[in-house]
């Protein structure tokens, strides 16, 4: 695999677990490069509209994905941004639109291979921190550290229900509950990349856990994983890390 001998921390796991949140701190605190691989379908719909490509084009769509300038920066407060092409898209890709266009061509099997390859071309010097549901499965099964990251179901509900009301969207917390429930058992069940921790990853519950003990877990097991490592060198985001999410 092209850069092998970069280290890689991949963190999966269900939505609303968190890794999100904790990935960027930690990408942070280590000074690595980040991969928000959940960002990627939403880039290329957003990529492709802006080029005028049908979202049927699997052979265009594919093709425009593979050479995105995507940069993922974990250090631009606990958001963080998400440029392309050097502009920042952060709010664009979160729009309906996006979100639209994005299931549209998430269909598109080209499309996926095309990823994959973007996604691994983020593994860069000095390291990466990967973000998913397949990182440590399918895209880096080489990974130097695993880290499964969950939470119960209602405690993942509950922080979505949270940040969707900071957005001012109006959402029912037991129709939420409900569609993550069967998200999940859709993610556990589907015949390709199935989401369920690796045999090698370490699992970590942060139900009853703040962020800060999350990411001070996970350094702790990069410090173990990857020798010569000095978790702490890099600098927290202005405003601290914020809540799981």
């Amino acid at each position: 695999m092209p850069g092998a001998e970069v280290p890689v921390l991949a963190l999966d796991g269900p939505g609303g677990s968190g890794k999100g949140t904790v990935a960027r701190a930690v990408a942070r605190r280590l000074g690595w490069h980040l991969l928000d691989s959940g960002a990627l379908y939403r880039l290329a719909g957003l990529a492709a509209a802006r080029k005028g490509l049908a979202l049927d084009d699997e052979q265009g769509v594919a093709g425009l994905a593979a050479g995105l300038d995507i940069v993922f920066d974990p250090g631009a407060g606990p958001e963080g941004r998400v440029l392309l092409a050097g502009e920042d898209v952060s709010q664009a890709i979160r729009s309906e639109a996006a979100g639209q266009a994005a299931s549209q061509v998430a269909t598109l099997p080209a499309l996926r291979e095309a990823l994959l390859g973007r996604q691994r071309a983020f593994r860069r010097a000095p390291g990466l921190v990967a973000d998913g549901r397949d990182m440590g499965s399918v895209v880096f099964p080489d990974a130097g550290l695993k880290v499964f990251l969950t939470a119960s179901v209602e405690e993942r509900a509950r922080r979505r229900h949270k940040q969707l009301k900071q957005k001012g969207i109006d959402v029912s917390l037991p129709a939420l509950l409900k569609d993550m429930a069967e998200r999940d058992r859709r993610d556990a069940e589907r015949a390709v990349a199935p989401l369920r921790a690796c045999p090698d990853a370490r699992t970590l519950d942060s139900t009853d856990m703040s962020v800060d003990e999350v990411v001070a877990d996970v350094l702790a097991w990069a410090a173990a994983a990857f020798p010569g490592l000095a978790p702490g060198s890099g600098s927290p985001a202005p405003g601290g890390a914020g809540e799981l999410s």
